[in-house]
């Protein structure tokens, strides 16, 4: 079996790259198709535009990976079984599990370049799409933000009820301390700006009321400079900020998250379950893929191609569906990220009673 063994590897991750490649490049073709009259109206360069396109390639090529390894199996299967192979390598004396242990093999190859994809290299071509679509296809997107609650030490809370980006500065800013449910001091100003020489944030008409042993203390100037566990930068976050991170950035922005206390907290724990996740559906999808596959039909291997697009893109939507419900305050956010793979899991060993012996 290792002769046979190595042709389907061979023939396994040759498939899935060339099935990776086709499928990136007419969707690229078609991206560029439709924002060619964008690029020549914003005068976007070339090398910008070729730089995207390779960029938003690994993105579509983490995206795709379910349809592109589920397309590869069951298109050497299939051409295995139309030549009756299967049927000579099972009457020889061979299991269906052995068989199995190549594809597999292959299949756990890919998984462990799609987690170090997903990991270290995906983050980085993510962030250059953001940066990409916000310099040059959402222009004029918004540069404020509005009722902003940040946790910014053990007992410290902060409040901006508008902040704007581009001037980096904050209305109606307030900053408390609360000890065991109780309002220990409350430092409030009508204007807060950043000042980018000291680094620090100053305050315009500030108001410092503090509660004492022997009642209430209350203080309050035209300017005070104070220091903030946050920065103009964390108002600059683009709202995938999250998939633009690399496993370990993601891990420490997660800490950094739960200790100011930030409601979208959840997001950043989401993806890095996902990215936990994803590796994993090479595997299942090797599995069922190589069951349907496994027996000759009249339909051919057509028929049980067209059958694989299906169900990839049946995995793809019950993905996006069951990461949306996470997002949305799922209780179990890990079970509804982990639900595809778990569905196509007892799918695949239902299926599995079904395989020719």
């Amino acid at each position: 079996m290792k002769i046979l063994d190595k042709l389907i590897i061979k023939e396994f991750l040759k498939t899935y790259f060339f099935v990776v490649v086709m499928l990136i490049l007419v969707v690229l073709v078609l991206d560029f198709t439709e924002k060619n009259d964008t690029y020549i109206r914003n005068s976007v360069p070339a090398k910008d535009i070729l730089k995207y396109m390779g960029n938003y390639g690994l993105y579509l090529n983490n995206l795709l990976t379910p349809i592109t390894v589920f397309i590869a199996v069951i298109f050497i299967t299939s051409k295995m079984a139309g030549r009756t192979e299967i049927i000579a390598i099972l009457s020889s004396g061979v299991s269906f599990v052995r068989l199995l242990r190549p594809f597999l093999f292959a299949a756990s190859m890919i998984g462990a370049i799609s987690f170090l994809l997903n990991g270290w290299v995906l983050p980085l071509a993510t962030g250059g799409v953001t940066k990409f679509r916000i310099a040059y296809l959402d222009k004029g997107s918004a540069s404020t933000d509005t009722d902003i609650h940040i946790k910014v030490g053990p007992e410290a809370y902060a409040y901006f009820n508008r902040f704007y980006k581009t001037s980096n500065t904050g209305y109606y800013f307030t900053l408390e301390e609360i000890n065991d449910g109780q309002l220990l001091s409350k430092l409030s100003s009508d204007r807060i700006e950043w000042d980018t020489a000291k680094n620090v944030w100053t305050l315009i008409n500030w108001r410092l009321r503090k509660l004492e042993d022997r009642g209430e203390g209350y203080t309050s100037g035209e300017k005070l400079d104070t220091i903030l566990s946050i920065s103009p930068a964390d108002f600059n976050l683009p709202e995938n900020h999250h998939e633009t991170l690399k496993l370990p950035e993601l891990s420490r922005q997660i800490k950094i998250l739960e200790d100011r206390g930030a409601d979208n907290v959840s997001f950043y724990r989401i993806e890095r379950y996902v990215r936990f996740m994803s590796p994993f559906a090479a595997l299942i999808l090797t599995f069922i893929g190589v069951i349907m596959s496994a027996r000759k039909t009249r339909g051919g291997s057509g028929f049980q191609i067209a059958m694989g697009f299906l169900l990839a893109f049946v995995y793809i939507l019950l993905f996006i569906l069951s990461r949306t419900f996470a997002e949305a305050g799922s209780q179990y956010p890990i079970f509804s990220v982990w639900l595809p793979n778990i569905v196509f899991a007892v799918t695949g060993l239902v299926l599995y009673k079904t395989v020719p012996r």
